[in-house]
């Protein structure tokens, strides 16, 4: 059987149109968490984060942030040591919101160290925000955990 040029166009109409309503239903099973529920709210006060990473750089060292294979430890400037330090530590994961992780700052001899059972093996961004002596700091470091 031989088919016109019209059946052929016709098929390839319909076949095309299979493959969009496809991709429309597959797109529509994708799962996306924004960055926080509270976005708006952020964004206000970023100003105090572009000021609190100015205090950042001035430091003589960044916050130094590593893993091993029991915990990720966070290593604080000389600055700081013997000085009373609060704030948080945020895990951001761009894979899944349920892995996000945040913890208090309570330094042990300048060192802040974070079990490995607490987070997932994924790559986190790390947010730090801490005072010292009344004066913020903020600093944003990527690690992978394997």
């Amino acid at each position: 059987m031989k088919l016109g040029w019209g059946w052929k166009i016709g098929i390839l109409y319909v076949g095309f149109m299979g493959l969009i309503v496809t991709l429309v239903v597959a797109s529509n099973k994708q799962h996306f968490d924004l960055v926080s529920k509270d976005y708006y709210e952020q964004e206000v006060a970023y100003q105090k984060v572009i000021d609190d990473s100015k205090n950042q750089s001035s430091l003589s060292q960044a916050i130094d942030v590593h893993a091993n294979a029991t915990s990720v430890i966070i290593e604080f400037p000389d600055e700081f040591k013997d000085k009373i330090l609060s704030g948080d530590v945020k895990f951001y994961s761009p894979v899944n919101s349920d892995w996000d992780g945040n913890f208090k700052i309570m330094p042990e001899n300048n060192k802040l160290s974070i079990p490995r059972s607490e987070l997932h093996n994924t790559k986190y961004t790390v947010k730090i925000h801490c005072t010292v002596n009344s004066k913020s700091y903020y600093q944003e470091t990527e690690i992978t955990l394997h």
